[in-house]
């Protein structure tokens, strides 16, 4: 009889992963998220030109230290708390990014992979005076996601003939047709150009195609060779560029955002105690980028049993009193899915 061959022990794979090149360091990055003024609006930790990060932001983390934090949420609280004096409220966990390469520090410190588990936190802080930390408009760094005024002119002015030719460019070093069409295909889908709708969610797939395609600063920052070629033909910035692949983290957390708000009621979670539907239809559409209908809207958000009257009026606006409603959270226990399943503006959504 042969015998099977012994199953590795926990033990021999602990020995395994310590003899390993490169040690594993469990980073928590946050991104938080709120709107004041119709922005919406994501907290950073900035840095100075002469600190060596080039004065880009970046989001606030810091490692996981399982002796100080018995969770890794624990553990991020505690960073952000240290960082900018602010405690956080809603909290979801994103993704973990650990792939291999994914910024350049990896270079510069060989013996180390950053493995960091990013978060999605909101909160209804607008105080802008945060120890060590500031306030930033998220267009800032993604131009091209806000279609409230209509198509920003930077994707027809600026990116889509740029990754024109970038599919141009990989179709001669790969001829072949499949490819090629994979490529204008993402292009499309992406940015909603040729016929195709533009999708709010995309937010993450939209980054991570320019990121391929070596238009970003961070692409040129960690080497990237199509990035390289484009650095001597004067490519203007595409929004504002963050540390490490903290810009990526964010764009994950706008399409999770972007999604989450159609099917759970995450977007009270922005909102005061008492407000007017004016007020939250301006939330939601700083969120998604996109103007909704106004009635269309208000019928939604009372039908669906999302809110409840509080009988006050509001004068904040300055105009015509407006009645207050407040969240209805039975709601979370009257059904499965209790979102905003808008349908955005055409007039404006498709300009």
């Amino acid at each position: 009889m042969t015998a099977k061959p012994a199953k590795p022990s926990v033990q021999s794979a602990a020995e395994a992963a310590m003899r390993a090149d490169k040690a594993v360091v469990i980073g928590l990055n946050a991104a938080i998220v709120t709107v004041s003024e119709s922005a919406p609006k994501i907290l950073v930790v900035p840095h100075d030109e002469a600190d060596g990060t080039g004065g880009w932001d970046a989001l606030p983390f810091g490692p996981f230290n399982p002796l100080q934090h018995r969770t890794l949420e624990i553990g991020l609280r505690s960073w952000v708390q240290e960082q900018t004096q602010l405690e956080l409220g809603y909290v979801e966990q994103l993704y973990t990014f650990g792939d291999r390469g994914r910024h350049s520090l990896e270079i510069e410190a060989p013996g180390e992979h950053v493995v960091s588990v990013g978060y999605l936190a909101l909160t209804r802080s607008h105080d802008e005076t945060l120890k060590g930390a500031a306030w930033r408009d998220w267009y800032q760094h993604f131009p091209w996601e806000d279609w409230r005024d209509g198509k920003p002119p930077i994707i027809e002015q600026a990116i889509v003939p740029l990754l024109r030719e970038w599919v141009s460019r990989q179709a001669e070093a790969t001829p072949d047709e499949l490819s090629r069409g994979k490529r204008r295909d993402r292009m499309r889908l992406c940015f909603g150009v040729d016929g195709v709708d533009w999708d709010d969610e995309k937010a993450l797939e939209r980054y991570e195609l320019l990121y391929s395609a070596g238009l970003l600063q961070e692409a040129a920052r960690d080497g990237r060779p199509n990035a390289l070629a484009l650095t001597e033909k004067n490519v203007p910035p595409l929004g504002r560029p963050m540390q490490f692949d903290h810009r990526r983290i964010l764009a994950t957390a706008m399409s999770r955002l972007r999604a989450k708000i159609k099917y759970r009621p995450v977007a009270f979670e922005l909102m005061p105690p008492a407000f007017t539907l004016y007020e939250l239809q301006k939330t939601v559409e700083a969120l998604l980028g996109l103007h909704v209908h106004k009635q269309n809207f208000r019928r939604l958000v009372e039908n669906a049993g999302l809110v409840e009257r509080t009988g006050r009026m509001s004068t904040r606006t300055g105009g015509r009193p407006a009645e207050q409603f407040r969240f209805r959270r039975e709601v979370l226990n009257e059904r499965p899915a209790p979102g905003l399943k808008l349908a955005p503006s055409r007039s404006r959504a498709n300009s």
